[in-house]
């Protein structure tokens, strides 16, 4: 499906408004998983011509993807990834667990950015960061999609290490996600230590309903997208 290679133009505002001379991009994989991390890319690009065939990591397929992400790290002035373990999602609940995993992440690239494009419409970083969100930024913005396919591309990777000392579950192929075979296995053994246990998923287990975790934190149920019994990835 033909799609608008993504642009600087956000950036090019940025810099134009704000005086902000670095500006990186940040993007999140792994929100609506039951298992593993949440993960966050900030990466910074400047203003150059990007690789051929960047998008968001959603509309590459996994051979594309891995290929470009290998690129990408080449070709990025910087970039850092962040995580918050399935721990921290259930003690401080997913906004907070993303807000956390991003400031890792900012905070771990060489240079501190003047200005930050965050994919989506909720600004979940706030103050210290000049924060600039922008819908589909993933698709629209050079330094989100290469931030995107980072982000994805090393997190699958993690999940994969998982799925060999816990193959049942099929992790090397839905990176903690709901799917049938994720399901089964949970039904017949149970949440592994890397799953999240404040995630609804465990209301449709009552074998495992005791080790649900009330969430400290509050929040919207749409935070929780594919948390339910579903198999949307």
């Amino acid at each position: 499906m033909p799609y608008e290679p993504p642009t600087h133009s956000v950036e090019r505002s940025l810099r134009a408004t704000t005086g902000a001379k670095i500006v990186a991009g940040v993007d999140e994989v792994g929100r609506g998983a039951w298992a593993g991390p949440v993960t966050v890319c900030a990466a910074v690009t400047g203003l150059r011509r990007p690789p051929e065939g960047l998008t968001d990591s959603k509309l590459l397929t996994p051979k594309r993807r891995t290929a470009l992400a290998d690129v990408l790290e080449g070709w990025v002035t910087a970039h850092a990834l962040g995580h918050s373990s399935p721990q921290e999602i259930d003690e401080l609940g997913m906004t907070a667990a993303l807000r956390l995993a991003a400031t890792r992440a900012l905070e771990a690239l060489p240079v501190r950015p003047d200005a930050v494009i965050l994919d989506g419409k909720h600004d979940y970083l706030g103050d210290p960061w000049k924060v600039r969100t922008v819908i589909k930024g993933d698709q629209s913005c050079v330094v989100v999609a290469a931030a995107s396919v980072i982000a994805k591309v090393r997190r699958d990777a993690m999940m994969a290490e998982l799925g060999t000392e816990f193959a049942e579950f099929g992790f090397c192929d839905n990176a903690g996600y709901p799917s049938p075979v994720h399901r089964t296995a949970l039904e017949a053994l149970g949440p592994t230590p890397h799953h999240r246990l404040s995630w609804s998923y465990l209301d449709a287990l009552p074998r495992w309903q005791h080790l649900k975790r009330a969430r400290s934190a509050p929040e919207a149920l749409a935070l929780e997208a594919g948390g339910q019994l579903g198999f949307d990835f």
